[in-house]
């Protein structure tokens, strides 16, 4: 074997090409792959790959850059498993759902691409002493894609998306759900991904309430100081359906706040396209229908086209308006009688 630090020859695509290994990229790529740094790891890959493409050592370094993804991956699972087995109040999920999958408004859908530019380009803000948007407040209606919209950005971020077992965090001991709080952002200090805190209010409600006794007071102070104190490359997306329960204190600490409504019309359109279209091209929505849709949040037109999807494939018949705007009436009177 040739010693470190000196020229070996590697055969790629029927060329011989010369690659130099030095001491200090061997040693890092040890430390990397002993402390399970898959960040390090690939971005030590990646530097031999840069030098070799100078060289003109191009298949070389294609096939660099290919084995640091592949490698990234498989560490990339091992590190999620390790952290799953190491905090069980975390479930994790790899989504697979797009920007373009997510029906909001424009406004929202540029700070959405706005939050995930800046993390794109997060080293570049912090060369210059400023941090991307990471921490990210979501409210609105129950069904109008608060937690869609934290999977979309695990997806479009390429990271794992952690969900907080809220019914595992709180409890009804004195001190240990703040215990179990500070486990969970040692978690996001420790491994980077989204971390999503859903019905968010259960620990975020106003300190000035009535009904609030002293525990969960300590328990919102202690979320508080630690989100305060967090400085990771982790995202956290805080879901609630309502915003007048939440501790005022809470806004200040957030980098973004997203207000969810009810669709529009435009979006009552764009969601029957987006579920209809690839099953029946020829559906367009009429005007009585998407008047009845508007009285829907998102999730529940996604229901009523599933249904009307699975309707006909089992009945071995077209989709129309009639059969449609009869689910959506199942769908309000379900409403009805929950409200009585």
């Amino acid at each position: 074997m040739p010693a470190i630090g000196s020229t070996v020859r590697y055969t790629t695509e029927g060329k011989e090409v010369l690659v130099m290994a030095t001491a200090d990229q061997i040693k890092s790529l040890v430390k990397a792959h002993n402390d399970n740094d898959n960040e390090k790891f690939k971005t030590v890959v990646l530097q031999i790959a840069a030098y070799e493409a100078k060289l003109n050592h191009a298949g070389l370094a294609r096939d660099l850059k290919k084995l640091a993804e592949k490698t990234g991956t498989v560490k990339a699972n091992m590190l999620h498993l390790n952290q799953m087995q190491q905090n069980p109040m975390l479930t994790l999920s790899v989504p697979t759902e797009r920007l373009k999958d997510l029906i909001v408004s424009d406004e929202i859908q540029q700070r959405i691409q706005r939050i995930l530019h800046e993390f794109r380009n997060r080293n570049k803000l912090r060369s210059y002493g400023m941090t991307n948007r990471r921490k990210i407040l979501i409210e609105g209606n129950p069904g109008t894609g608060k937690t869609f919209t934290a999977a979309v950005i695990a997806s479009e971020t390429g990271l794992p998306l952690y969900t907080v077992q809220m019914d595992k965090l709180v409890t009804k001991f004195m001190g240990e759900t703040s215990s179990k709080l500070r486990q969970i952002f040692d978690s996001v200090e420790n491994t980077i991904g989204v971390y999503l805190f859903d019905e968010f209010d259960a620990i975020g409600a106003d300190r000035n309430l009535d009904n609030e006794v002293g525990e969960m007071r300590r328990i919102l102070n202690s979320f508080l100081q630690f989100i305060e104190q967090d400085s990771s490359d982790s995202i956290i997306v805080a879901a609630t359906n309502n915003q007048r329960l939440l501790d005022q204190a809470l806004f200040r600490r957030f980098d973004d706040v997203l207000h969810y409504s009810m669709p529009t019309e435009s979006e009552v359109k764009r969601l029957y396209h987006y579920k209809l279209s690839s099953f029946q091209r020829d559906f367009v929505p009429s005007s009585v229908l998407i008047e009845e849709s508007l009285k829907l949040c998102h999730s529940e037109i996604i229901r009523v086209c599933e249904d009307a999807i699975k309707d006909s494939i089992l009945q071995d018949t077209q989709i129309t308006h009639s059969k449609i705007l009869n689910l959506v009436k199942e769908r309000l009177t379900l409403y009805s009688k929950k409200e009585a």
